[in-house]
């Protein structure tokens, strides 16, 4: 299936490719126009690793319907900067010795001569548009890039982004969707950390592990396993995320039913260099601490607009054995409730999605599944622990889905088959890509409480009917979180799109929800912030944002 693209992708990777052979670093999917391929070979706790035809890895849905992965050629055109008010932006202050005129020509001159050597320091038209961009936006480009290699490198970078009042913008794994990295009107130097790919440390005793920011949590979970070290990191957005981008968006996936987001105790600290080039760790490497301000805390979700993360010390959770199963039911209320009512009685749970009966179609006409599924609303169950505990929380699962009218539940009968079942479930996103041939597609993103999950999706729903729009919808429904991949093929759809979206994101937030569950806010849902906030909250965010950043260097345009 190839999928179909709106930029210039072959241009871009065929500059980008000279240099990456030149150099040790870790190619961005977001660079390469790829043949895309179904999940076809399994990995425990790890997910999948294919290839391109040019034999880089390329970004999969790591547990399907998260949706947050950057596949290459699934773009949409975000909202236009004048469409969005600068809510967080504050203006730069100015001292006797100081305008706000950025200084290009002497930023790059100052960085050609910090860094030296070959392939460091990149002004070439393709790479500049290249690392401005996600798989999900198209943007300006930004006017040099740098590639670091340390949190020195790091420091160098930024004392001449404030020398010169040139903004920075911090990129690692471009797998983003809210155009969390694109350039600002005036320019930048973009910062890139993916050869920062390193795991510094793993302590098994203490179940942690430190990374520098370019390296992904997929790549972390894989050197896990090939130490035989029983322990995995269970934040799983989409395939190739960066632990820098996981942080900085505040990101989640199909295990938050268990294990919850990036803005719980997952991240013991972090290594940040802030705008005024000073290197701070945020707190040490104990599981808990009270002394002072949670400031790890500060920079998730920050998007780079108060500190760029260069290392991160991870919490680590045990290996355990998991299990799928799976049930049919005639619609999505009943669905919802059903998982309300199971979470209610306590059954243990690892993850818990949902595919509406559209995506199950479009999962059949996909053609690589041996199954043919039921065209229902289904709910997938992923549980863990020892055979017992499965046992005993499939059962309670199993009864309380037949007080809701479920139908069909199954419990497979050993990993290996539960492995093939959520094979599926990764696949549904290219499933519905291949729906509409020659399709592009727009992931949503929204979250509310569970119970109010049905009345999102029947407004959503009836939407898409009314715009005259096809769009399947999944998502993690155990934390009410829910993704529906909106097809259009040309302007005139696209258009209505955008209506569909600005829809849904207002309605979750009437339903005391927010407009984005795991994708960040970047500038695709700024505009909604103010609503969803309030004036006070924004006002504080906006307040700290000046504090840390009075010259508004960091990523500005972005949420802080």
């Amino acid at each position: 299936m190839s999928f179909t693209t709106s930029r210039p992708f072959q241009q871009i990777f065929t500059n980008v490719l000279k240099r990456l052979s030149q150099r040790n670093l870790r190619p961005s999917s977001t660079l390469t126009n790829i043949q895309s391929k179904p999940i076809t070979n399994t990995l425990h706790h790890s997910n999948y690793l294919p290839t391109t035809q040019h034999g880089f890895r390329y970004a999969l849905l790591a547990g399907g319907i998260s949706f947050s992965v950057a596949v290459a050629g699934i773009i949409h055109a975000t909202r236009d900067k004048s469409r969005t008010p600068p809510l967080i932006d504050t203006p730069a202050k100015t001292s006797p010795s100081t305008t706000n005129s950025p200084d290009f020509p002497g930023a790059i001159g100052a960085l050609s001569q910090a860094f030296p050597e070959q392939g460091i320091v990149s002004t070439d038209p393709h790479e500049l548009f290249a690392y401005a961009q996600s798989s999900y936006s198209q943007r300006l480009p930004h006017t040099v890039v740098v590639h670091v290699q340390s949190t020195e490198d790091v420091v160098k970078v930024v004392n001449i982004s404030r020398k010169h009042l040139v903004p920075i913008v911090p990129y690692s794994g471009g797998t983003s969707l809210e155009g969390n990295l694109s350039a600002p009107r005036s320019g930048s130097i973009c910062i890139d950390l993916s050869a920062m790919n390193r795991i510094l440390a793993i302590n098994e005793s203490d179940a942690d592990a430190v990374c520098q920011a370019g390296v992904t949590w997929n790549d972390l979970n894989e050197t896990l396993r090939e130490k035989g070290i029983p322990l995995f990191f269970p934040l799983d957005p989409g395939r190739d995320a960066t632990i820098g981008g996981m942080i900085s968006t505040g990101c989640s996936g199909t295990n938050a039913v268990k294990y919850g987001t990036a803005r719980g105790e997952w991240i013991l600290n972090a290594t940040v260099v802030l705008p005024s080039g000073e290197v701070i760790k945020t707190r040490q490497r104990a599981r808990k601490s009270s002394a002072g301000f949670d400031l790890t805390k500060l920079f998730i979700g920050a998007e780079g607009t108060l500190g760029i993360i260069t290392e991160a010390t991870l919490r680590l959770a045990p290996l355990l054995p998991t299990r799928v199963a799976v049930v049919q039911f005639p619609d999505v209320r009943r669905a919802t409730n059903a998982v309300c009512d199971v979470l209610n009685q306590g059954a243990a749970m690892q993850c818990v999605e949902i595919i509406d009966e559209l995506g199950i179609k479009a999962l059949n006409a996909f053609g690589t599944s041996d199954k043919v599924w039921p065209e229902k609303v289904t709910l997938f169950f992923k549980f863990q622990g020892a055979e017992d505990v499965i046992r005993n929380n499939s059962n309670l699962v199993a009864r309380v889905m037949a007080q809701h009218e479920a139908s069909d539940y199954r419990l497979a009968e050993n990993e290996e088959e539960g492995e093939l079942i959520w094979q599926d479930r990764r696949n549904a996103l290219f499933a519905g890509l291949a729906y509409l041939p020659g399709c592009k597609g727009w992931i949503t993103d929204v979250c509310v409480p569970v119970s109010k999950l049905p009345d999102l999706i029947h407004a959503a729903k009836k939407d898409f009917e009314e715009l005259g729009l096809v769009a399947p919808i999944a998502g993690h429904v155990g934390d009410g979180n829910f993704h529906a991949l909106v097809l259009y093929r040309d302007e005139t759809e696209l258009a209505l799109v955008r209506e569909a979206v600005s829809r849904i994101n207002r309605k979750a937030i009437e339903l005391e929800g927010t407009c984005t569950g795991e994708h960040g806010v970047g500038t695709g849902k700024r505009e909604y912030l103010l609503s969803e906030l309030g004036q006070g909250t924004v006002s504080l965010m906006r307040m700290i944002k000046q504090t840390i950043d009075p010259h508004n260097l960091f990523n500005p345009g972005k949420v802080s």
